[in-house]
């Protein structure tokens, strides 16, 4: 990814943050047929001495290819908020007219091996975790909620992906290389949903 050193991510801490607030990622590897993606929410484990970088891990149906890809190099792209931005925004008076669009976004890209996981006890888990962290603590829907049985069946069909990263590259494109007046009206308009 082309990062001008503006727009780089300045922390791993930064980059794990937006991994988090924005956990559907798209695990992009090479197929049978070419570059293939596949769309999933993801946990997010926090760095460790064995992954320094943290680790990624996801489930997919059984009837999912992706899974088959064991051992294979993989990225997985998380995007953060993304907005278009009008050169109205900009003071084009100082800038003697010499400004175009561009759009503000923010991304992470997370390279590793995938794993394939096909134990019962750690799919079950991370369906678990998962629901609970997008679920409401109170209110929301748990998986103890669904006959049992049926969460069996559904964990039989399910095989478990992981994924230890071992580089992160991040890509913070926020106006940082415009005027702090700027930057306020891009941040404004942007609030006011303009």
């Amino acid at each position: 990814m082309y990062v001008p050193a503006a727009f780089a991510a300045a922390t791993q801490a930064d980059m794990l943050a937006l991994v988090a607030a924005h956990p559907l990622g798209a695990l992009v590897r090479m197929g049978s047929s070419g570059l293939d993606a596949d769309h999933m929410p993801f946990e997010l484990v926090a760095p460790t001495a064995d992954a320094p970088h943290g680790l990624l891990r996801a489930h997919v149906a059984r009837t999912n290819p992706v899974w088959r890809a064991d051992g294979a190099s993989v990225i997985v792209l998380f995007q953060g908020a993304s907005r278009y931005v009008s050169p109205l925004l900009y003071d084009t008076e100082a800038a003697g007219g010499r400004v175009v669009p561009t759009w503000n976004y923010a991304v992470v890209h997370a390279h590793g091996r995938l794993r394939t996981v096909d134990d019962p006890a750690w799919i079950l888990g991370t369906m678990t975790r998962l629901t609970r962290r997008h679920e409401d603590a109170d209110t929301g829907w748990k998986v103890e909620d669904a006959p049992r049985d049926f969460i069996d069946r559904m964990v039989q069909a399910t095989i478990g992906i992981e994924i230890v990263i071992e580089r992160l590259e991040g890509k913070f494109k926020l106006s940082q290389n415009r005027s702090a007046a700027d930057r306020a009206r891009v941040l404004a308009a942007m609030d006011s949903g303009r």
